[in-house]
């Protein structure tokens, strides 16, 4: 069977409020991970390791440091249909921004109608995870679907804050509502509930009807909320299971379909602590499957002494004497002796002076923490000086200084 021509619909104009003060100057999807990564490079990868190439990532809020980024980690040439390219709302159709994710993308039906895909994939851009589109495109054209929708297990408790869906056991979409205030549980599974992940395909005609209908009534226009739940009764929507999608590579000891909403402080802390551990919940040492990002220009990472356990550290920084355990060290950091770092992540081009103190944090990008300065003992001075998370995690906005 002749692959279809894909075309993929990038989501990336969240604002990420919960995420505040990381969120302050950039938007959601661009927000550093892991050490090296931004947060929107993670659904990039997946596509262009699933042999996807055409891809129109959608910018709003906040969107200049995404467009840096873009410009410089995303660059697919030689070919007309290999493309990473950012649109901001050009207001085609009013004087207004995307009102909604179904907007965004009704706003770009030109650039539909140009490239003339089979299939068209709109993903989000702010979840952490691995997968093999190839295979829910499969699934999609195994069963003749018009909507392939990607669904995963969360609990019951979890739920209300997702899209749920109700299953046949043939995988056909019974039920779809956004964040409903009783979800409905799995059957036999009262303690989970079948979300969608805001991943969605689509047969190219059927997305264009649907977006064409909703820009002309008075709603969300929204997948999640508007589009999905219209076209269930209508339509063949279908629930692909993230649970099967199998990534080369992946080690036994690895969460089994990992997936994280990193929308808060607390979720995108532990999803980086995720990554740390003889056996993380997501080893991103993964040469079969590459989560790709921007090159640094400069030297790889020092340790000259100290202690250093458990700890990822990015390209050009720069350990003397210090003590850094289970943590996430940016590129171009330095760490001077005598510091302490505990389970934290510390951004590219901060410096730790001597003695500074840091635990259970979050560092922004360009900080200077002072010689003795304490991050993360004292809630009340914590709370006076930086953002204390309900959570308890301090977190530093990003510093102004660049060396």
């Amino acid at each position: 069977m002749t692959r279809p021509r894909v075309l993929a619909f990038i989501l990336a104009g969240g604002r990420g409020e919960r995420l505040h003060p990381l969120t302050r100057d950039r938007s959601k999807p661009a927000v550093p991970f892991g050490g090296k990564y931004r947060i929107v490079d993670f659904v990039l990868s997946n596509f262009v390791n699933s042999e996807i190439y055409g891809l129109y990532v959608l910018v709003q809020y906040k969107a200049q440091s995404l467009i840096e980024h873009l410009r410089n980690a995303w660059r697919l040439g030689g070919l007309s249909d290999h493309f990473v390219i950012t649109v901001p709302p050009k207001m085609r159709r009013g004087e207004t921004w995307y009102q909604g994710t179904a907007d965004a993308v009704y706003q770009n039906l030109n650039l539909l109608r140009d490239f003339r895909p089979d299939i068209v994939a709109v993903f989000g851009a702010d979840h952490i995870y691995r997968m093999d589109i190839g295979q829910m495109l499969t699934f999609h054209l195994d069963r003749e679907a018009d909507v392939t929708v990607a669904a995963l297990p969360v609990s019951i408790e979890h739920a209300p804050a997702f899209g749920i869906i109700e299953r046949a056991p043939d995988g056909r979409v019974t039920g779809f509502e956004e964040k409903p205030v009783r979800p409905v549980p799995i059957p036999g599974d009262p303690a989970r509930a079948l979300s969608s992940m805001g991943n969605y395909l689509f047969n190219r005609e059927v997305l264009v009807e649907a977006l064409m209908e909703d820009a002309q009534r008075s709603t969300d226009h929204d997948f999640g909320r508007t589009i999905i739940p219209t076209l269930v009764p209508r339509l063949g929507v279908y629930a692909y299971s993230f649970l099967d999608n199998r990534v080369p590579g992946v080690h036994t000891y690895e969460e089994a379909g990992y997936w994280r909403d990193v929308g808060t402080i607390a979720a995108y802390w532990q999803a980086n602590m995720d990554l740390l551990g003889a056996a993380p919940r997501l080893n991103l040492d993964n040469p079969q499957w590459p989560i790709l990002t921007s090159a640094f220009p400069g030297p790889s990472a020092r340790v000259i002494e100290g202690q250093v356990d458990d700890v990822l550290i990015g390209e050009g920084s720069r350990i003397e004497g210090a003590v850094v355990r289970h943590s996430i060290i940016g590129r171009g950091v330095r760490v001077e002796s005598g510091a302490t770092i505990d389970e934290s992540l510390v951004m590219d081009h901060t410096i730790v002076r001597a003695g500074a103190r840091i635990r259970r944090a979050v560092v922004d990008r360009y900080n200077i923490i002072e010689h003795g300065i304490q991050i993360g003992y004292d809630p009340d001075e914590d709370a006076r000086r930086y953002t204390l998370d309900p959570s308890g995690i301090v977190v530093l906005a990003r510093g102004t200084t660049r060396f």
